[in-house]
């Protein structure tokens, strides 16, 4: 019998199975720091622990898509080792800061399968909760991956498609304890521009771009413990390049939007997520962002914005879709998420 794992194939999974995934992981400012080297990230609360307690919080937390990339990477290998593709997302909230010193763990619940009409593939949909040392739930939410059948001539199972919410409301949305944005500070933070400034669909271009490098992806990826095949071995893709992981080039996008967008501090709701097209090494990354709606919080000076976050490699601002209705071949991510900014 091996005692090495091939991880799972399509055919190993069954609606209502759960995954207690491995191995706990306590974060620290060894984290923050990375992330930080990593991504051009400066939101001021996610840097400064005196600007964090002007805001009401006790410190500055970890990232939020620091924390979301912790929780991801665990469920690596059960969920998406042998995946062609990670699909989208829905339904994702973040519940309650994670501190440093914080433990974090994920579990996940299968809760649809479908089998591709090539017979060869099938997409798997989870609902991945991460928990910390408290058996506290941090965060949640539902991703779909595609996954390779281990053998071909397993029979497919009976389709079930989740019913997922296409937009999260904003009552739906969990404001952090204590959060109160009346005193904030908008010199500290970098731009002056508040709740009231944004308007529904208005285009922000971002203007910054950064080239994606190799070794930087490969040691984020490292970072959060993302075991995909598809990210560091070059003989596991026909082309020989290794695919650069999603998750990076949604802190990529977030971190570039920080120019327009200074004052959207906390990520709170993921809405929906498409890695429209795949990214290598040497593509240069830029972002922009619509407003697709706005909500007041019950939290003092916290409103919500609704954002579509873009990641392009050449496309235009506000450019999203050929006359075909697919993707642009230049786009690399459509991101819709709600972020906390002040009133």
């Amino acid at each position: 019998m091996s005692k090495t794992n091939p991880g799972r194939f399509f055919e190993d999974y069954a609606v209502g199975q759960v995954i207690d995934h491995a191995v706990p992981r306590t974060v620290g400012q060894g984290e923050r720091a990375l992330y930080h080297a990593l991504y051009p990230a400066r939101h001021a609360l996610y840097s400064s622990d005196a600007f964090a307690q002007s805001c009401g919080l006790p410190a500055s937390p970890l990232d939020d898509l620091a924390a979301f990339h912790v929780v991801f990477g665990k469920t690596v290998p059960d969920v998406s080792l042998n995946a062609v593709a990670n699909l989208g997302y829905a339904e994702g909230r973040w519940l309650k800061p994670v501190w440093p010193g914080d433990t974090l763990r994920s579990r996940s619940e299968v809760i649809g399968l479908k089998q591709n009409s090539n017979g060869k593939s099938g997409v798997v949909y989870v609902r991945t909760s991460g928990l910390n040392q408290h058996g506290e739930t941090v965060m949640d939410y539902v991703r779909w991956v595609m996954v390779r059948k281990g053998d071909l001539d397993a029979p497919a199972p009976e389709a079930v498609l989740p019913e997922l919410k296409p937009v999260l409301a904003a009552e739906d949305l969990v404001i952090p304890e204590g959060l109160d944005f009346t005193g904030y500070d908008f010199t500290l933070a970098g731009e002056p521009h508040r709740w009231g400034d944004y308007e529904v669909g208005e285009v922000i271009d971002h203007v910054d771009g950064v080239t994606i490098e190799e070794a930087e992806h490969m040691i984020a990826t490292r970072l959060w413990q993302n075991t995909a095949k598809v990210h560091f071995d070059a003989t596991f893709r026909p082309d020989g390049q290794r695919l650069i992981y999603g998750g990076h080039i949604i802190s990529m996008a977030r971190a570039l939007s920080f120019n327009g967008l200074a004052n959207a501090q906390m990520i709170v709701g993921l809405n929906g997520g498409a890695h429209a097209n795949p990214c290598f090494s040497g593509l240069t990354v830029k972002a922009w962002s619509e407003v697709l709606d706005k909500a007041e919080t019950p939290a003092p000076g916290v409103g919500a914005l609704r954002l579509r976050l873009v990641a392009t490699t050449g496309a235009p601002a506000g450019a999203l879709k050929g006359a075909d209705g697919k993707y642009l071949p230049e786009v690399l991510l459509d991101l819709d998420y709600w972020a906390l900014i002040p009133l």
